[in-house]
């Protein structure tokens, strides 16, 4: 990945800590992010903006995008070739969809654990697209939250029952934990949601600004 060769090369660098380097992306780099925190334990934090379906959204919720969505978008070259055998109709092995997946995305999100992970989305009033399923998306953030938790690392502060907790109002953030999520009412960026996650983050890195 990209941005893990970024940060073999900060790990030379003196200037920066680079135990304390974050990733954060929107849309299909948000699912970029998402992964990266997952896969490179190297990444201290991470934002993850409106990753919907591949990112941070149940597959296994049927609302919003699909996995056939993904790979009949032209999209598909984002995904693994496995990824992609989720999508079909009609195969030597039958037909699947991303309901049959033995996973799902809560437990990509659980590999964030337990460093700093911010969820991030907007509404679909203003073009954060209703088939993102932010409900999904939070909904899986809850049922990341029992990791966090048993590595000693705060979740979101509500249950671990995602079929029965509701999304908080938009603008309402859970951001007491090093598990976060926060809807702000812009479109499709989580540029509204940085204003929160800049002092989150310097909370929990116990980071301040000196004078020169």
């Amino acid at each position: 990945m990209g941005a893990s060769r970024a940060l073999d090369y900060l790990e030379t660098e003196p200037q920066v800590n680079a135990k304390q380097v974050g990733i954060e992306g929107v849309s299909r780099y948000g699912k970029a992010a998402l992964v990266t925190m997952a896969f490179d334990q190297r990444f201290g934090l991470g934002l993850i903006g409106s990753s919907g379906k591949g990112g941070t959204t149940l597959h296994r919720r049927v609302f919003g995008e699909a996995v056939e969505s993904l790979a009949n978008s032209g999209g598909y070259h984002w995904m693994a070739g496995n990824y992609l055998a989720y999508a079909t109709d009609e195969s030597s092995f039958g037909r699947k969809t991303g309901c049959d997946l033995p996973v799902d995305s809560h437990e990509l999100l659980a590999l964030c654990a337990p460093r700093p992970t911010f969820v991030s989305y907007g509404i679909p009033e203003k073009g954060d697209a209703k088939w993102l399923d932010q409900t999904g998306s939070y909904k899986a953030t809850v049922a990341a939250g029992p990791v966090f938790n048993l590595l000693g690392a705060r979740g979101l502060g509500v249950s671990s029952d995602y079929t029965s907790e509701k999304m908080p109002p938009v603008l309402t953030g859970l951001t007491d934990g090093k598990l976060a999520w926060r809807q702000h009412n812009g479109g499709h960026t989580d540029a509204p949601n940085f204003q929160y996650f800049i002092p989150w983050a310097s909370k929990l890195l116990k980071y301040e600004r000196t004078a020169k």
